[in-house]
């Protein structure tokens, strides 16, 4: 994934131009993360014994453009996910170097986990948004928030209710992390027409049809099928 102002103003083919490398889950030296043994320790007290790797991601903020293209507005993580229990679902994000609120890192709102999802949308931004960057519809900046400064190697797990974000990355340097979404395998699918998440559902069918034209009738199930990978465990459901 490309920052929305950098690829439109210049094309570098490096780390200047790469905000996201998303589902890495076929690459050993990247999934080798997602199975380490300090990680499942914790995801298992979330998902139970049957553990699927869901959605990977390596994260590359790079310095903001001037337009603040590098902030990610306030979302909740199950906006985009047709599985369920929420419950059984939960996000590892691991700071590859140091993060603070200069280059951009993790705010969250305390407490938000325990409530539903909210409906998403692109946000009103002056300098755009990126591609599938959706957050809270009529987010109140108001609210009191906590911002995450980590440390290299620093964890935090969360649950795919809690609303967080980023801001932008005021430096010259890219704030680097690696992460992945766990869920049990015993978990369902479930049908998100006249929800919430049917303009999601809307938006990756869109993608995968550019991508894959000979797939016709691709569901948005589907595109979470293809990605997932067991963990540890027995593949069950998803």
């Amino acid at each position: 994934m490309r920052d929305i102002t950098i690829a439109k103003s210049e094309f570098v083919p490096d780390q200047k131009a790469i905000t996201k490398i998303q589902d890495f889950q076929d690459d050993p030296e990247l999934f080798r993360y997602c199975s380490l043994p300090q990680i499942l320790k914790y995801v298992e007290c979330f998902t139970g014994p049957n553990i699927m790797a869901m959605h990977t991601m390596l994260i590359n903020k790079p310095p903001d453009a001037g337009k603040k293209t590098s902030r990610h507005p306030m979302h909740q993580d199950l906006h985009y996910f047709p599985f369920r229990p929420a419950d059984r679902i939960v996000c590892a994000w691991t700071a590859l170097e140091r993060v603070n609120r200069q280059n951009g890192c993790l705010v969250v709102l305390p407490g938000t986990h325990m409530g539903t999802l909210k409906e998403h949308d692109y946000p009103e931004w002056e300098g755009g948004v990126n591609k599938m960057y959706h957050g809270v519809r009529d987010y109140d900046p108001q609210q009191p928030r906590v911002h995450l400064e980590m440390e290299k190697g620093d964890t935090v797990f969360f649950h795919p209710l809690l609303i967080h974000g980023s801001g932008m990355n005021k430096t010259q340097g890219f704030r680097k992390a690696i992460s992945c979404h766990y869920a049990s395998s015993d978990c369902n699918y479930i049908d998100v027409k006249g929800t919430t998440q049917e303009n999601i559902e809307n938006e990756v069918k869109e993608i995968a049809s550019k991508r894959l034209p000979e797939a016709v009738g691709i569901t948005f199930q589907d595109t979470w099928a293809f990605r997932g990978r067991l963990v540890k465990g027995e593949k069950r459901i998803l």
